[in-house]
């Protein structure tokens, strides 16, 4: 009997019983003269996997900057695991980032250091710094997580590609948070590789019980990792619903994501 892949779909419903993790009301963010997000509402529930779709330029990226405080938003309301982003002073503000892991498209590694120190570097930034022996645990648990348990002495440059972006996400984990944002996690990987790491983002998801919000052009890692997809359009959600129900849309331009 051939096992059924797994995937995200169809878990939308369940979870949205659970409790509001994100949601964004109205929220509006410009550079100079180009309005990027124009009015954007969404709501995300504890649990959930959201791919946000969109063209290029469509303010995918800005959106989930604002999200980690990359970014400040201009006007609207943003309120993340409880807490009104506009209400909250510098050090609030940094303690709920710190609830908020990000992984960045390039990944953001620090070339200098080995795949350990990178991994000791946000550890020894935290106010209460753990022991070497709790480092050392963290570590090992995080390579696990990923797949790079043996490559805890290499460089960044000795990494391929997709070992690159486990080593992006282990780092990020490390500190446990109860958000995951995805700037574009396969870009410039292989189909094989792509998969490898969509497959990664589910197993995030259910051994660290996180809320994923996932910007990607990859079509497969959309069908393989979300709950329900966002798609944004001139700066404002513009369609939403699961995999199967956006590919067979009676709107012709969602549609044309899906062929």
């Amino acid at each position: 009997m051939v096992t059924p892949e797994i995937t995200n779909q169809n878990k939308s419903d369940a979870l949205k019983e659970g409790s509001v993790v994100i949601e964004m009301k109205h929220v509006r963010k410009s550079f100079g003269k180009n309005y990027v997000l124009r009015d954007i509402n969404l709501v995300i529930h504890k649990g959930e996997s959201v791919v946000i779709l969109g063209k290029s330029g469509t303010g995918k990226s800005v959106l989930i900057k604002c999200i980690v405080g990359l970014n400040d938003i201009d006007d609207g309301t943003l309120i993340i695991l409880g807490q009104d982003i506009s209400e909250l002073k510098r050090d609030a503000r940094n303690e709920l980032r710190k609830k908020i892991g990000f992984l960045f498209q390039s990944g953001a590694l620090y070339d200098s250091m080995t795949v350990r120190g990178n991994l000791e570097f946000p550890l020894k930034r935290q106010a209460k710094r753990p022991s070497q022996t709790e480092m050392d645990h963290l570590i090992q648990e995080a390579l696990s997580q990923v797949g790079l348990s043996a490559a805890e002495n290499q460089t960044p440059s000795e990494l391929s590609g997709g070992m690159r972006k486990r080593l992006g996400l282990a780092r990020t984990l490390i500190l446990k948070p109860e958000i995951m944002l995805y700037d574009e996690p396969t870009t410039g990987l292989d189909p094989i590789t792509s998969k490898e790491i969509s497959k990664l983002i589910l197993k995030v998801q259910k051994n660290y019980d996180t809320t994923s919000i996932i910007i990607t052009h990859d079509i497969e890692c959309a069908r393989l990792t979300a709950n329900r997809i966002i798609v944004i359009q001139h700066g404002a959600c513009a369609a939403e619903g699961s995999y199967t129900e956006l590919l067979n849309s009676k709107n012709a331009w969602v549609r044309s994501f899906f062929e």
